[in-house]
């Protein structure tokens, strides 16, 4: 069902920092940050893997918040925008967490349009 092959180590400790700091990036400065470690970092597994995700998580989330902005003229968007953003922050959170431990994290509402 998952796309990630399960590896014999676990990640080192500056893949598992890189990754927190895509996760946290992604929180702030929005795609921009793992975009920057997608191209940069190819050669380590775990970061390409937590950086697709982070940036996967970008991309719906500028969605979402086109959506809401256009459905701010029929008044539901105004509802809408501070749940997406209390998801967009949960979900930076669960996913640096995540990555402190190692662990791959795969968040539940994501458009994966990059592979």
């Amino acid at each position: 069902m998952t796309d990630i092959q399960p590896t014999t180590q676990p990640p080192s400790n500056d893949s598992n920092t890189f990754a927190v700091l895509t996760w946290i990036g992604t929180l702030i400065f929005g795609f921009i940050p793992p975009l920057i470690v997608f191209l940069i970092k190819k050669d380590d597994a775990f970061v390409l893997d937590q950086s697709k995700e982070a940036l996967n998580w970008s991309i719906t989330a500028i969605i979402g918040y086109i959506a809401c902005f256009v459905l701010t003229f029929v008044v539901i968007g105004v509802f809408l925008i501070p749940v997406l953003a209390i998801l967009h922050l949960v979900f930076c959170i669960l996913g640096a967490v995540n990555a402190s431990k190692g662990v791959a994290y795969r968040l539940p509402f994501n458009i994966r349009l990059i592979k």
